[in-house]
């Protein structure tokens, strides 16, 4: 195979640096490097990916595209896949803001109401003591001292470094949630922990509606209940058949995206396409329709003007001065002769 080009290292070295990227932000970086639209090159997009992933692979990296539960978009970056004790080394963090990170994980996850968040009061009054997973002689649960001694003050910056690298998230309302990077590099521990997943996308569902039926556990992520109900008459749990009730979904306001990282559009995102194009279509030939023909009616104007300026011009000029034929000019001349 053969070696990666520049193309290829432009697209890690935007992902290393600026850490994950939005759907389009990427898509435009492609764009700009490869000159391919991403949208229509779909193919030429996915085996420029399945090339870098290729090579990333023999160092335990890979390019992952992933969807934010919270907003539903698409977010792209570059994951380790090994877990090991050296690479636990390359981490900027220390071992009580490590700590820290996961009890707010914890938390977050085993939340049964799948809100997907805990309240900023809530994430810096952790303790760390079930993160110690070491117990002494007498059964006691051994605290190291700098888990002890680790700070409200210490904690407080921690959640904002977490937050600012994208490990975490943050509301408007105050409440703390998982971040992109955390979606990206956490997909295959929540699978191999049996984490209740989306009965949709199979993903986990940390962000998630969940069935109101009584002994049912379904959850569903907001961006695929648009995705299974979309203009459905009847909308009920795919497991126990309880109606499903929707409370903040808007399907007028909120367009249906469909598109997954690795997935074609479905024919109904098509469709919706392919009708906004033709809207934009026959806007645009109604304006130039309207364009010629006000182009149109000026130049008969124009003529028209031209028409009654011509007798007017006639008119206004001075007569000439009468001039005798010839024949009357030597008439007078041979009578004076």
């Amino acid at each position: 195979m053969a070696p990666l080009n520049w193309m290829h290292h432009t697209l890690i070295q935007a992902l290393l640096s600026r850490g994950p990227l939005e759907e389009k932000e990427f898509h435009d970086i492609f764009s700009g490097v490869s000159g391919k639209n991403p949208d229509i090159h779909k193919k030429i997009f996915d085996d420029v990916l399945l090339k870098i992933n290729k090579e990333l692979a023999y160092v335990k990296f890979e390019l992952r595209g992933c969807r934010n539960q919270y907003d539903g978009k698409v977010y792209y970056g570059v994951v380790n896949t090994v877990a090991d004790e050296q690479s636990k080394l390359g981490t900027k963090y220390s071992i009580p803001q490590i700590a820290f990170y996961r009890a707010i994980l914890d938390a977050i996850i085993h939340d049964t109401t799948a809100h997907g968040c805990i309240s900023n009061i809530d994430a810096l009054n952790i303790r760390l003591d079930s993160q110690t997973g070491q117990a002494s002689q007498d059964g006691a649960a051994c605290v190291p001292t700098a888990f002890k001694s680790f700070s409200l003050a210490q904690k407080e910056k921690t959640l904002n470094e977490l937050i600012q690298d994208q490990w975490l998230s943050s509301s408007s309302d105050g409440n703390i949630g998982l971040g992109v990077r955390s979606f990206l590099d956490l997909r295959g521990w929540f699978r191999n922990n049996d984490f209740p997943s989306c009965d949709v996308c199979n993903e986990a569902g940390i962000k998630a509606d969940m069935c109101s039926g009584e002994g049912c556990n379904v959850r569903i992520h907001s961006y695929c209940l648009k995705k299974k109900f979309y203009r459905k008459v009847s909308s009920v749990c795919p497991v126990c058949g309880t109606p499903w009730h929707f409370s903040d979904l808007d399907w007028e306001n909120d367009e249906c995206n469909d598109d997954a990282p690795s997935e074609a559009p479905s024919d109904g995102l098509r469709e919706r396409r392919k009708h906004q194009v033709c809207k934009a279509e026959a806007v645009e030939a109604a304006q130039n329709r309207r364009q010629e023909t006000a182009d149109h009616t000026v130049l008969r104007r124009l003529r028209s003007h031209k028409v009654e300026a011509a007798p007017d011009a006639l008119e206004s000029e001075p007569n000439p001065e009468p001039r005798h034929p010839p024949e009357a000019r030597m008439g007078r001349k041979s009578r004076r002769v």
